[in-house]
């Protein structure tokens, strides 16, 4: 039963000319982003004491406090079979594997509840909800499925169409599922064409071909299957060591011709963005529900991940160190969250997507990756432990799919 009927229900019843690009990419991004503000995120309900929406609250605006019972009541352990070996910090023996876990989200003015798995489970049975993206997306949907198990152990592995992985809670009817997809649209090795074209005019040889407006096949089926999505993309954007702007650049392709004069990425993400989410609102069910979640952060020091890079700490980041990590205009290794926001709010501000802020409350978590736990060769300073602070982003996840509850008993839009 589709999600926003289900509620309904229940209250009625993308040559020469290539090394300029290379100098001037850095400068282009810096000086369109530089003075990008942080994404809001939609209202949310203040949950009182009765379970009843107060005043709506930002749940994006807060500090993380310490909650000495939180470590030690788990919410899901090293056992749940579905965590990825390498996110296992407590299996992995992280030094601070259990103290991270000790910090709790507090929004200003609010309380963020904390998901309860019972109630979720109850709240959205016969329903199907699917996370579109790349591993950070992986890393979300997992702590979901963890966190749900331990409520029902009644699951079986079942994967809709194009999904890298999915189970369905049997006594609920309620499906998770993960789609994998780095760029959302299509992509693959492009060479040039011994018969000339308008990109080996222009001195390509080899790259990517990106298709801005065809939606990886991974995906492409999700929108008319799930009653809830949850999309992301992000690092592969940014990430020279995949798309060597030199070596192996991104060619962005519309309506199957190249895009000339060729893109640089960050105005392909916009048009791939663009594209995208006209083809979710056209493919979607009426009543479905499409949330957006914005860039995790990364909280390398010393260099990027194949540069040295690390992440030890064992504490959260204070304000002041936050905007040290992460301001533009440091221009560093882990600005590339609040580059990736910036087109993505500008994608999003006239669209019927949701957006889930997760970006402020996580850049404070230097403590809470992997690092070299799970014998890693490098730091892993941008995927999160499990359990770890994934779990708030489904707590967030969970209060805005209550708030559309609330919303659609009164007959109002969820904005």
């Amino acid at each position: 039963m589709p999600l926003a009927r289900g509620l309904a229900a229940g209250v009625r019843r993308r040559g020469a000319f290539l090394p300029l690009v290379v100098l001037v990419l850095p400068l282009l991004l810096l000086l369109h982003l530089i003075s990008s503000p942080r994404p809001r995120s939609p209202s949310a309900p203040l949950r009182g004491t009765g379970g009843e929406p107060q005043p709506a609250c930002d749940y994006a605006d807060g500090e993380w406090t310490r909650d000495a019972s939180a470590g030690s009541e788990l919410r899901y352990d090293q056992t749940c079979r579905e965590i990825f070996k390498g996110w296992n910090c407590l299996a992995n023996g992280k030094r601070n594997g259990r103290e991270l876990l000790r910090w709790r989200w507090k929004p200003a003015g609010c309380e963020l509840p904390r998901l309860d798995p019972l109630r979720f489970l109850e709240l959205h049975k016969n329903s199907s909800i699917g996370f579109v993206g790349d591993s950070l997306n992986r890393n979300m949907f997992v702590s979901l499925v963890c966190m749900l198990k331990g409520a029902s152990g009644e699951v079986r592995k079942w994967r809709p169409a194009g999904a890298d992985r999915g189970f369905t809670f049997l006594r609920y009817n309620l499906t998770l599922a993960y789609h994998r997809t780095n760029l959302l649209v299509r992509y693959g090795r492009w060479s040039a064409s011994p018969n000339g074209g308008p990109l080996e005019s222009l001195g390509y040889k080899k790259g990517y071909r990106i298709d801005v407006d065809v939606p990886d096949q991974t995906w492409a089926e999700a929108p008319s299957f799930h009653d809830v999505l949850i999309f992301n993309t992000g690092h592969w954007w940014w990430a020279p060591s995949k798309f060597d702007p030199v070596q192996t650049p991104m060619l962005f392709f519309e309506k199957g011709r190249p895009i000339i004069p060729p893109l640089l990425p960050p105005a392909g993400l916009d048009l791939a963005l663009k594209h995208m989410m006209i083809f979710v609102n056209k493919a979607m069910k009426p009543d479905g529900v499409k949330f957006f979640r914005t860039q995790s952060p990364r909280h390398f020091e010393g260099g990027d991940w194949n540069e040295g890079g690390s992440c030890q700490r064992d504490q959260p980041l204070s304000s002041e160190e936050v905007e040290g990590f992460f301001a533009l205009e440091n221009n560093g290794t882990n600005i590339e969250a609040r580059l990736v926001n910036h087109h993505l709010m500008m994608a999003l501000e006239k669209s019927t997507f949701k957006v889930l802020n997760i970006t402020h409350m996580s850049e404070f978590r230097a403590d809470a990756h992997p690092s070299t736990t799970g014998g890693k060769k490098h730091d892993d300073c941008m995927h999160w432990c499990l359990p770890g602070p994934t779990d708030t982003w489904n707590d967030l996840l969970a209060a805005n799919l209550w708030q559309l509850r609330v919303s659609l008993t009164k007959g109002e839009t969820f904005t």
